[in-house]
């Protein structure tokens, strides 16, 4: 009689134990679903955009040929169809439960070793406040509907960022966030880039046939008085101008996931969610897949399918994507691109890579951007801004630099 196979059991991890272990070249993820951190390169994964699911399931299918333990593709996509993406088969993967805020540090307290920064905006206040007038110029002539439009801060230190620490402070704050670590570095780059952020928005995840997508569009700043807050919602959820914003998203979002879906759930009113720093009018999306076999039905693959939504671009989306080349000075890069990860069965979550920074050496550039329709002020889309910068500002104790 022959003897069974052991089969060792999946090591038990704490949330506190992966985010303490990560390191700048690691990949992390966590949201109120679990954290996920992982280590090394087992392969990369490079195809050009629209065949990137596909060259993931290849790479996940030979990775499992290999005998690699907990196969996954994770990484990010930036902007652009051109932009740079970094994804891979990571060597080793650790998994564990969703993290708590347990540890926080004071929001006023600078990430240790920072206490000087040089601020850069990327353009001006003033010039971004030109660049949503000009934009509403082109939706005035018809040429879009609603346009994104995004600005930049550059943060430069006397000392190297610590990354480690910058993440921490971000999950700590909100660890219903989906936060996450991603080594960006491009070949022939010097040092090593990171992005690193707390979205708010999740752009799809799967589960077995089971899909769910957040989009959010439509935001006010949060502030420290909980009166004013409930006004601030109020004024949210009345607001015709950001509810026509978000019924743009909404009806994108449900009619992508209808492609691949038998039925589709798309809320008839939105509702407000809200972050340390933000309110957000919010739609919880969800379908059911036709065939979850498919690779075309894979986490990565519908968002990708998904990717631009209108909450990041505009509509319609090519001409949106163009009227950003030319109002916004500044290239996006990964800014409110993808980041997340994907399993050989097709699950797998991707949000939107929004409230985020990379890093790099001494250096942080951040962005921040408003949705621009009829109506826009560009007074308060510059202050929207303001307030959606704090996520990363507070996170390295400089809330008043936007």
């Amino acid at each position: 009689m022959s003897t069974p196979a052991l089969v060792r059991p999946r090591p038990v991890h704490r949330a506190s134990d992966l985010l303490a272990a990560y390191l700048p070249g690691s990949f992390y993820y966590s949201s109120g679903r679990g954290s996920l951190l992982a280590d090394g390169v087992h392969s990369c994964v490079r195809a050009r955009p629209g065949a990137r699911a596909h060259a993931a399931a290849e790479a996940l299918d030979a990775a499992a040929l290999a005998g690699l333990a907990d196969p996954v593709v994770v990484g990010a996509l930036g902007f652009r169809p051109d932009a740079e993406s970094s994804l891979v088969v990571p060597a080793v993967v650790r998994r564990a439960g969703a993290p708590d805020g347990a540890g926080a540090r004071p929001p006023g307290e600078p990430v240790p070793g920072h206490t000087d920064w040089a601020v850069t905006p990327r353009p001006e206040p003033e010039g971004y406040a030109d660049g949503v007038r000009r934009a509403l110029d082109l939706i005035g002539t018809g040429e879009v509907s609603k346009v994104v439009l995004a600005r930049c801060l550059e943060l430069t230190a006397g000392a190297p960022v610590a990354v480690p620490s910058l993440l921490a402070r971000l999950v700590r704050a909100d660890p219903a966030a989906h936060a996450f670590a991603v080594d960006v570095t491009a070949p022939g780059d010097q040092a090593t880039r990171t992005l690193v952020g707390a979205s708010p928005e999740l752009l799809v995840a799967r589960r077995g046939a089971m899909v769910v997508a957040n989009p959010l569009a439509g935001s006010l700043p949060r502030c420290a008085d909980e009166a004013e807050n409930r006004g601030r919602v109020a004024a949210l959820l009345a607001s015709e101008k950001d509810r026509r914003e978000h019924a743009h998203v909404a009806a994108q979002v449900g009619e992508v996931l209808g492609r691949f879906c038998t039925e589709v759930t798309v809320p008839g009113e939105p509702e407000v969610i809200g972050t340390p720093t933000m309110w957000h009018l919010s739609s919880r999306i969800t379908g059911r897949l036709a065939d979850p076999a498919d690779p075309a039905s894979s986490s990565l693959a519908l968002a990708e399918a998904l990717h631009p939504t209108p909450a990041v671009c505009g509509v319609p989306a090519a001409g949106a994507r163009d009227a950003i080349a030319e109002l916004e000075p500044e290239d996006r890069g990964y800014y409110s691109g993808l980041v997340g990860w994907t399993g050989p069965d097709g699950d797998g979550e991707w949000v939107v890579t929004i409230r985020s920074a990379e890093v790099c050496e001494r250096t942080v550039r951040l962005h921040a951007g408003a949705g621009i329709v009829a109506g826009s002020d560009p007074a308060a889309e510059l202050a929207e801004t303001s307030a959606k910068f704090r996520t990363l500002l507070r996170a390295l104790g400089l809330e008043d630099a936007a």
